[in-house]
């Protein structure tokens, strides 16, 4: 079967060409702004790109077209498919349909932690030899790659994004990939551009809880709220709970928690000693371990793994060294994920200074909606520089002057990127860290600042 994807680039429906690939079919897709790393990784499967969404691609007849959320009423291509009466789906329905209804899935949905849990849990699996398939918002250092599919495997662990799924299901995508496990990691309001509400967001993990079978498991931190009024509404499979008052725990072991015991109801397991930082991870590590211990995988074996597990890219990734001035690269985008990722850092640097550069990029943060809790979730940091376009797609809708004004924490708002990395770059001193967040490509920043900070260090020496 020839299928044709559109909005290929981006990392879920990138992912899905791949698994596509791999069960045999001939796939094509286009997308705008066709860039690498996805693009690189589709050309090396034989996935043949193409820019853009002219109408023409329907000439390729395709024996379907498969559609991505980014696809909106107005696109050429799409019109030109409902003018033409052509077949298509969803990208998570297709996957639903045609891949996962014969997998064990294990689900790992939730606001923050998603791509870390998920990845944390398939190398589990991978390590303890049962060669999960997989499909990840990221790409792990252990795995290699962000998507593998083989039909003879019985496992497959899917980040399970709350997104909607098309401009014509406004289902999550969640609800198509028919969980047997499901780890249910937090959750907060977020994706103001699709919810109105956190209500709107809890029905739909209420949809979700509904799908998984009796035999099944839903893993989540008894802890929070907003689960336990999905849990509330109805569930129909067995239980499980991880963080303080479940069964699933931990003992720090180093206040960075580069190191922690696990218990389970309240026996130690085992030591994790790692590279991770932070209790967030620890947290989700905990998810993972009981998500594994679902697929009879021995508690002692999760544990050697985790201590295994180097962590994500993009995930307090350093990106290099400069006079003793490290820069880090953070996904974190949402405060709530601000915060803990500051705390997670905090601990780890002690005293020395935390230079603090923010993108908010995500829909939910250009929309304003959270803004107002950014100075909270920055006051860890010794500086905060915060950068919003004027114009474009990725242009701020509030005005960072405004939501730093009252901070106790020196920031200053930017929407030139050279003129911020001037300044940074001006005012960092040796054995300072510099943190990075965004959720985009943030105009290639880091390459940018390191190279700053080199010029401004041959400068100092001269």
């Amino acid at each position: 079967m020839h299928l044709h994807i559109l909005g290929i680039c981006g990392t879920f429906m990138g992912g899905l060409a791949l698994i596509a690939r791999a069960a045999g079919h001939k796939v094509t897709g286009c997308d705008t702004g066709v860039y690498p790393p996805m693009s690189t990784q589709l050309q090396e499967q034989g996935i043949d790109l193409i820019e853009g969404f002219d109408a023409a691609q329907t000439a390729l007849k395709p024996d379907l077209f498969v559609i991505g959320n980014v696809v909106t009423r107005g696109n050429p291509l799409m019109e030109a498919i409902l003018d033409q009466g052509l077949p298509y789906v969803s990208g998570p329905q297709w996957l639903g349909d045609h891949v996962l209804q014969r997998q064990h899935v294990l689900a790992v949905a939730g606001t923050h932690g998603k791509t870390t849990t998920s990845s944390m849990l398939t190398w589990i699996l991978q390590d303890a030899g049962l060669n999960p398939n997989f499909l990840i918002g990221g790409i792990a250092t252990n795995l290699g790659i962000s998507a593998k599919y083989d039909p003879a495997q019985h496992y497959f662990v899917i980040e399970a994004d709350e997104y909607d799924t098309a401009f014509f299901d406004k289902r999550s995508k969640f609800v198509h990939y028919h969980a047997r496990t499901a780890i249910l990691n937090n959750l907060e309001y977020d994706h103001a551009d699709i919810f109105p509400d956190l209500a709107a967001i809890e029905t739909q993990f209420h949809h979700l809880v509904r799908t998984v079978p009796q035999s099944g498991c839903i893993i989540y931190p008894p802890q929070d709220q907003a689960l336990e009024r999905v849990l509330q509404r109805g569930c129909w499979s067995q239980q499980d709970q991880f963080g303080p008052g479940g069964r699933w725990t931990f003992k720090a072991g180093q206040a960075d928690m580069s190191s922690f015991t696990v218990l389970c109801d309240g026996e130690p397991q085992g030591e994790v000693n790692w590279a991770l930082t932070g209790a967030h991870n620890a947290s989700n590590a905990l998810a993972a371990i009981a998500a594994a211990s679902h697929v009879n995988v021995p508690v002692t074996a999760a544990i050697a793994a985790l201590s295994r597990f180097s962590g994500i890219r993009r995930r307090m990734e350093l990106r290099g060294t400069v006079n003793g001035i490290q820069v880090f690269d953070d996904f974190a985008h949402h405060p709530t994920a601000i915060e803990t990722t500051l705390d997670g850092l905090r601990k780890q640097v002690g005293a020395r200074r935390i230079l603090a550069v923010l993108e908010p990029r995500s829909n939910t943060m250009k929309l304003g909606t959270m803004a107002a809790r950014l100075p909270q979730a920055l006051a860890l940091a010794d500086r905060i520089y915060c950068f919003g376009a004027k114009s474009g797609k990725h242009a701020l809708g509030w005005d960072p002057a405004e939501i730093f004004a009252g901070s106790a924490v020196p920031a200053q708002g930017y929407s030139d990127l050279d003129v911020l990395i001037q300044d940074v770059s001006r005012q960092a001193q040796p054995d300072d860290v510099i943190l990075v967040m965004s959720n985009g490509g943030f105009g290639g920043i880091h390459e940018k600042l390191l190279l700053a900070l080199q010029q401004a260090a041959t400068q100092t020496v001269s």
